[in-house]
């Protein structure tokens, strides 16, 4: 019988609990700077996200970016061309404003030397926090490593953040 009343709780509070998480999710979006390290190389690209939020603690997110500052290494011009990649997210609200984040995923770049075209597949792992100072409106910082097959990148972003 004790086992039974446990059991009817849980059902009870966990039917009651999907108001809340309904409420909770949101779509957002980032635009912003990347410095890439590649290697020796220091690029920087503008990039965006789009993600999506299933309640305050986990979510999903693409990311697109495109290069906009290349390096010349030993002689050797680069570029970073694009990235596209994909992520789960989790969260850690520390205000209603501010968030804390970990994410881990998947991405593909293409990198353009004098020499010929680098493709990089590979993993990628990540944190960061972000502060809205509207309801809508904020700013977000990250840091994220790829590990590619080619080589690694660690790439700093710090970006707006807007939430739909």
């Amino acid at each position: 019988m004790k086992s039974f009343m446990i059991a009817a709780s849980a059902a009870v509070l966990s039917v009651a609990a999907i108001p809340a998480v309904s409420q909770a999710q949101e779509v957002y979006g980032t635009i912003g700077y990347a410095g890439v390290e590649a290697d020796d190389a220091n690029l920087g690209a503008i990039q965006g996200r789009l993600g999506y939020k299933f309640n305050p603690y986990v979510g999903i997110e693409g990311e697109a970016a495109f290069g906009v500052a290349d390096d010349t290494v030993s002689g050797v011009d680069v570029e970073l061309k694009h990235e596209l990649g994909a992520y789960v997210v989790g969260f850690l609200p520390v205000t209603p404003k501010a968030d804390l984040f970990a994410r881990v995923g998947y991405t593909s770049s293409e990198f353009d030397t004098s020499l010929g075209s680098v493709d990089g597949d590979g993993a990628a792992w990540g944190v960061g926090g972000q502060y809205h100072f509207t309801d809508k409106d904020g700013v977000r910082v990250d840091w994220t490593r790829h590990d590619y097959d080619a080589g690694d990148a660690n790439v700093w972003s710090v970006g707006y953040t807007r939430k739909f």
